[in-house]
C-alpha cells in the first residue's frame, strides 16, 4: 500500500505544477484558518496542523519542552467521552496508535522549527475518516505517559551529549548564542533544561499552544471545499481557545561578536552572519536573488569561485537567508583546514565586501533569475512539497498568491535592488563569527 501512496504521488507532479495553484483560504468559527488546494489527480489527501508551538515558546530554563511536546502527542491517547454523540472512546498506547495508522496505510508526520509546531498526515481518501478520526485525538487527547517521557528525555540528553563532542554541532549552538542572546532564538536544549521539564511542563504548553485559535489547517487533496471544511472542523472542534500569547522580545541588535572553540577535528568549521530577515520583508525577493549569485548557486557562486576554485581553501561554502517570524539569520559556512582557517576567512569577508560594494553584473543577475524561475516548478512538483509550501503561507499570513507570483517577482529584480537590499541587511562589521577548531 505504501508503495501505491508513493507511486501515486509521483503521478500527480506533473498536472498540477503545470497549472496554478488554486489556494481557497477561510476562516472556522472557532478561529481555525483553513487552507485548501483541490486535486482530484489521485485518491490522496494530505493533511497540516500547525500551531504557535515552536521552539521560541518554550518556558525560561526549559528548552526542549516544545520538541517534546510535539514528540509526544502520539505516545499514548487518554480515554475519552464525546457528550454530543454520547460515545466512548478507549485509551490506546503507542504501539496501538502506530497499528491504527498502519492499518489504513495512513502515514503521520511532525514538524517543529523556531516558529511553529505541527502535525502532519497522508491517507487514502477512502480510508480518511479513520485516519482522521485518529488524528484529531492525537491533537486533543495526548496522555504524556511518564514512562515514555522518561525514556524521551533520556534519548535527548544521550543526543545533546553527543552533540557536544561535534563540531559542527558545536559551531551552530555557538553561532545562535551569539547572534540571538538572550532572545527566544538563541535558547538552545541543554542536558539541565531537558532534565528539568516535567510532564506537567508538557500539559501546561499542550493546554496554552495547541488551541483552536492559532491552529492552521493545510489540506490538499481528492476532496471538495466542503469535505475539507468538514475534516478542519473535525481536527480542531476539540481543542480549546486559547488566551493571548505574550509578545516575544524584538531581536537584539548584532554586537560583531566573535567566538573561537578549541577542537581535535582536523577541519576548522567556520560560520559568520548576522539576524537579517523576517518573513514578510519587502526585500525577500532581492535577497533570494542575490543569496543565489553570493552563495546559494553552488559552483557558479561568487563564494565558492572565490574561496573554493582560485585558492583551494575548502571543499565547500555557502550562504543563505533564512526568514522567520522574526528577524531570521544570514549565514555563511565553510570547512577548511586548520592552518588556512585565518586565510579562508579573510577571502570570504573581502568577497563579501566586493559584493556588497559591487552588487552582482549583469551576467550573474541573469544567471541566478534564469536558474531560480528555471526551477521553481520543482518546489511544487508534489503534494507534500504543496502542502509545505501552503501550510507556512498560511502560518505566516503570506499573500494566497505567493506562489503564482514567485517567479514573476524574481524577474522583476534588478542588480541595483540586489544592491540595496543586501546593504540595508548585512553590515559585515556587525557581523558574528564562530570557529571551531581552528588554528588562529
Amino acid at each position: 500500500m505504501f508503495k501505491l501512496i508513493v507511486g501515486l504521488t509521483l503521478c500527480a507532479a506533473c498536472s498540477i505544477s503545470q497549472a496554478a495553484l488554486q489556494i481557497q483560504s477561510w476562516t472556522l468559527s472557532n478561529g481555525v484558518r483553513v487552507l485548501f488546494v483541490e486535486n482530484h489527480t489521485i485518491p490522496i489527501l494530505d493533511v497540516s496542523v500547525d500551531f504557535d508551538a515552536g521552539s521560541r515558546r518554550d518556558p525560561v530554563g526549559k528548552s526542549g519542552t516544545a520538541a517534546l511536546t510535539n514528540a509526544m502527542l502520539a505516545r499514548g491517547l487518554r480515554a475519552h467521552t464525546t457528550q454530543t454523540e454520547n460515545a466512548s472512546e478507549a485509551a490506546m498506547s503507542e504501539a496501538q496508535i502506530s497499528d491504527a495508522f498502519a492499518d489504513v496505510a495512513a502515514q503521520r508526520g511532525a514538524r517543529l522549527d523556531d516558529d511553529r509546531s505541527g502535525i502532519t498526515l497522508r491517507t487514502l481518501v477512502s480510508e480518511r475518516e479513520t485516519a482522521l478520526a485518529l488524528l484529531a485525538r492525537l491533537l486533543a487527547q495526548p496522555s504524556f505517559p511518564q514512562e515514555f517521557l522518561a525514556r524521551d528525555k533520556a534519548r535527548t540528553v544521550a543526543a545533546i551529549k553527543e552533540s557536544l563532542t561535534q563540531p559542527e554541532a558545536i559551531a551552530d549552538k555557538a553561532f545562535a548564542r551569539l547572534l540571538y542572546g538572550a532572545h527566544p532564538y538563541g535558547a538552545q536544549p541543554t542536558v539541565e533544561s531537558i532534565t528539568a521539564i516535567t510532564r506537567d511542563d508538557l500539559l501546561a504548553f499542550h493546554a496554552a499552544h495547541y488551541v483552536a485559535n492559532r491552529a492552521v489547517v493545510a489540506l490538499i487533496g481528492d476532496i471538495t471545499r466542503a469535505d475539507a471544511d468538514r475534516i478542519a472542523l473535525q481536527l480542531t472542534q476539540r481543542l480549546p481557545q486559547g488566551a493571548a500569547l505574550p509578545d516575544l522580545p524584538a531581536v537584539p541588535a548584532a554586537q560583531g561578536r566573535e567566538e573561537r572553540i578549541p577542537h581535535q577535528a582536523t577541519q576548522a568549521h567556520i560560520l559568520l552572519g548576522m539576524p537579517a530577515l523576517a518573513r514578510h520583508d519587502p526585500d525577500h525577493f532581492a535577497l533570494t536573488v542575490g543569496n543565489y549569485v553570493l552563495g546559494g548557486g553552488g559552483f557558479a557562486s561568487r563564494l565558492m569561485q572565490q574561496v573554493r576554485e582560485k585558492r583551494g581553501l575548502t571543499y565547500g561554502i555557502s550562504s543563505y537567508f533564512n526568514p522567520m517570524a522574526q528577524a531570521g539569520p544570514f549565514q555563511i559556512g565553510l570547512q577548511t583546514k586548520k592552518e588556512q582557517a585565518g586565510e579562508a576567512l579573510k577571502v570570504t569577508r573581502d568577497t563579501l565586501a566586493d559584493y556588497l560594494r559591487e552588487g552582482p553584473s549583469a551576467a550573474e543577475l541573469k544567471a541566478a533569475k534564469d536558474n531560480l524561475t528555471g526551477s521553481f516548478a520543482l518546489r511544487i512538483d508534489s503534494n507534500r512539497k504543496i502542502l509545505e509550501n501552503i501550510a507556512a503561507i498560511g502560518f505566516y499570513q503570506l499573500p494566497l498568491d505567493y506562489l503564482d507570483t514567485w517567479n514573476a517577482k524574481i524577474a522583476a529584480v534588478t542588480a541595483a535592488q540586489v544592491k540595496a537590499a543586501f546593504n540595508r541587511k548585512l553590515q559585515l562589521d556587525k557581523f558574528s563569527t564562530v570557529i571551531v577548531g581552528g588554528g588562529l
